[in-house]
């Protein structure tokens, strides 16, 4: 796996946070590593971005942002509305391609879901995805309702041709629900791949040294940590919760 595109089943699932925890893990393992966001909306030009918070969190890794508009929309709409020029699927591929010739690993961080517009035509980060052959990474939340959007994203990378390598929970709450522990094991039934990592909530405030700490608890073995997922769901199963 040398790109991975890293796509949420919305916003606010914390796509940021799983992209710079997989980062740090990487870099931290002496592999060199490159971040690339195609398009980064709902922030002003002096104001950080999600790549910011990628090196903050992860340290002295390589980030690249293509194209940046200050409405919070979806990339074609805010492009339209400000009459600044959109980012397409080829800028995007051809962008992580180049990144690849001096990275180990090249990270596409998406906008939102994996069928938000980035350009009039309809070209998505699945096109992105589709375009340099790269597996799909889906971060999803952990409470009611994201089966659904799970089940929706992985149906329509499978349809398009997409390799769904796994999932991860980008936000799990100190005190989860019945719902959330449920979701355990149903989400990766409803991706239809294997639950790679957890990671907590508020992840986003920690140092860089107790952010790799948990980067390494809350990720699968696949990205260099050591989340075994049968572990995570015995341990968060209550008995009230009826047999998994």
């Amino acid at each position: 796996m040398t790109v991975l595109v890293i796509s949420g089943t919305g916003i606010g699932v914390g796509k940021t946070v799983v992209t710079a925890a997989i980062a740090a893990l990487t870099r931290d393992r002496g592999d060199a590593v490159a971040v690339l966001k195609p398009a980064q909306t709902g922030v002003a030009p002096d104001q950080p971005g999600d790549l910011a918070e990628v090196r903050r969190l992860a340290g002295d890794v390589t980030t690249r942002e293509l194209r940046r508009y200050p409405d919070a929309l979806s990339p074609e709409a805010a492009s339209r509305r400000n009459g600044l020029p959109p980012v397409t699927p080829a800028e995007a591929a051809q962008a992580a391609t180049e990144l690849h010739t001096a990275h180990d690993l090249v990270l596409v961080e998406g906008v939102g879901g994996l069928l938000v517009r980035f350009d009039p035509t309809g070209g998505t980060v699945a096109d992105v995805a589709w375009s340099v052959g790269a597996p799909v990474l889906i971060v999803a939340e952990a409470g009611l309702g994201t089966l659904n959007a799970t089940a929706l994203t992985a149906e329509v990378a499978v349809r398009r041709g997409l390799d769904v390598i796994g999932i991860v929970i980008g936000s799990w709450p100190a005190e989860p629900d019945l719902a959330a522990r449920s979701n355990v094991a149903d989400l990766p039934v409803a991706a239809g791949a294997p639950l790679l990592g957890v990671l907590p909530a508020g992840l986003a405030r920690a140092g860089r040294d107790e952010f790799l700490i948990e980067a390494r608890r809350g990720l699968s073995p696949w990205f260099g940590g050591q989340f075994d997922p049968d572990l995570f769901a015995g341990a968060r199963r209550c008995p009230s919760d009826g047999p998994l």
